[in-house]
């Protein structure tokens, strides 16, 4: 069996198994590191379910929340409602981070390789490397190639860049792991995204020999899971999910947001928290960014040309007449 196979099939597990997994997996990281382990805990539906399957086992791990000043206020009152949460604070804001760097879009691995390009120039090795995919020895590898539909943004008015992740919350963490000695538990999911589901082929669930050891025990779990483990055992979660989010991460990161069905993250937001979503669109520049990437915002002509669709395919028939409940 390949490892493909047997994380399809762990998947296919039923809560219960997979809860007795993750607690395996939260017992070998504790033992191996002597009980100096942590939570890394965002508030996020996810990371409520590792604490408390942590805390199930050892009730004084400390939990560690990354203040990164991009959290849902219905997050942030959630980690100040928990007992023994260490606040970390990085060294700069999200607005200091994309004036340098530039925005977190379209995905990780398109910004990182559009933002090399972009400092090295296109006809150095970086940037002939990412836009053919041939390295030096000329061996070639196709996951490096920018794709053409992502091409524009190498000429685009503003950066885009993945540094973001690293300033806000990776070097923060590791500044906490240095300083105390302690390793870290992640609520991450093989299914949140090809490169977890990558992280997972290569090295497991629980990472001892990278050059960062981390634990992922609830790797094999699904979205699904988490609730049902959630609401099984009545663990409190944020609000804001209630209010329609399946997502929440940073609040304007703009990773995936092209791949999102309306209403989209930031469509959601101006109804849910209109300040914030007045912020990130006028103060951070989202606005214009979203305009030329393609992205709804929710602006109030977008909100009139949706209505506009929405009445003539009601009118032509292409779409269903509405149910009334009576």
């Amino acid at each position: 069996m390949t490892a493909r196979t047997d994380l399809a099939e762990m998947q296919t597990w039923p809560i219960d198994a997979k809860v007795r997994h993750a607690q395996e997996l939260i017992a070998q990281w504790h033992d191996y590191w002597d009980g100096q382990i942590y939570v890394a805990f965002s508030g996020g539906k996810d990371s409520c379910a590792l604490l408390h399957l942590v805390r199930g086992l050892y009730p004084e791990t400390p939990a560690v929340f990354n203040d990164t000043g991009l959290e849902f206020p219905e997050l942030r009152a959630l980690v100040r409602r928990t007992e023994n949460v260490t606040t970390l604070r990085p060294k700069r804001t999200f607005r200091e981070v994309i004036q340098r760097w530039g925005y977190p879009y379209p995905s990780k691995r398109i910004a990182d390789a559009v933002a090399k390009v972009r400092r090295c120039g296109p006809n150095s090795k970086t940037g002939r490397y990412y836009l053919t995919g041939y390295n030096s020895t000329g061996k070639f590898q196709p996951m490096a190639v920018i794709p053409k539909k992502w091409r524009w943004l190498l000429d685009a008015p503003f950066r885009v860049d993945a540094y973001c992740c690293s300033v806000l919350k990776k070097q923060p963490a590791a500044a906490y792991e240095r300083s105390t000695g302690r390793h870290g538990m992640t609520g991450e999911m093989a299914s949140d995204s090809t490169a977890r589901r990558a992280h997972w082929l290569q090295h497991g669930c629980n990472a001892y020999a990278t050059g960062r050891p981390m634990s992922h025990p609830l790797s094999i779990w699904t979205t699904a899971d988490v609730w049902t483990y959630l609401r099984a055992g009545s663990v409190p979660y944020a609000s804001v999910y209630d209010m329609g989010y399946k997502r929440t991460g940073c609040i304007w990161c703009m990773f995936g947001a092209h791949l999102e069905s309306r209403p989209n993250r930031f469509e959601l937001l101006r109804q849910t928290h209109p300040r914030l979503w007045t912020y990130a669109m006028d103060s951070l520049g989202l606005r214009e960014v979203c305009a030329l990437a393609g992205i709804p915002t929710g602006t109030d002509e977008e909100v009139a040309l949706l209505c506009d669709a929405i009445a003539d395919g009601l009118a032509d028939g292409t779409l269903p007449a509405p149910e009334i409940n009576r």
